[in-house]
């Protein structure tokens, strides 16, 4: 049975967790945050619906200084996760400029990418500053393919995260319906 290979960028702003997310994802394990010089990359090898595939998961870093990468790693992308801090509004409001970088990247006409966002944090939910509601209606805004919330520290919806943006990426490939 062939091994499929997809590459899978993640971004949003520093300190969101996308380090920990992957992290938590790869490893099950918790761990506190790291600040991403530039980007990480990582491999899994993962079976979605009886389809053994290979996640190439790109981890950007989020600091300003380090944003004029992304556009070189967009290019021959499968598929993409938007991160935000639930805890911090301003992390959900520099998403046009995160989009922005983004799109102009990949030639829209060549291929549609799936990209879903995640609201991080979710095991903090006394200091939320981003309702549930609100995450959902910019994530209608701005045409996602799908929002979930997590916790990477309690682990809550991290599976379900990767499982979703590899089934949208499978189905851009005709590989599943």
């Amino acid at each position: 049975m062939p091994n499929y290979k997809f590459k899978l960028l993640i971004f949003g702003d520093g300190g969101v967790g996308k380090t920990t997310l992957v992290n938590r994802y790869l490893t099950g394990i918790f761990t506190g945050g790291s600040l991403t010089i530039g980007v990480d990359f990582h491999l899994k090898v993962v079976t979605i619906e009886g389809i053994e595939i290979t996640l190439q998961i790109w981890d950007f870093a989020g600091e300003e200084r380090f944003r004029f990468l992304l556009p070189s790693y967009v290019v021959g992308s499968d598929g993409a996760i938007f991160m935000f801090d639930l805890t911090r509004y301003s992390s959900i409001k520099n998403i046009s400029e995160w989009l922005s970088v983004f799109k102009e990247s990949y030639n829209t006409k060549e291929k549609k990418i799936p990209v879903i966002m995640v609201g991080s944090k979710l095991d903090l939910d006394l200091k939320r500053s981003v309702s549930k509601e609100d995450a959902k209606n910019v994530a209608e805004e701005y045409n996602f393919n799908g929002y979930i919330e997590c916790s990477s520290k309690t682990g809550e919806n991290v599976e379900e995260i990767f499982v979703e943006i590899g089934q949208l990426m499978m189905k851009n490939l005709g590989l599943i319906e």
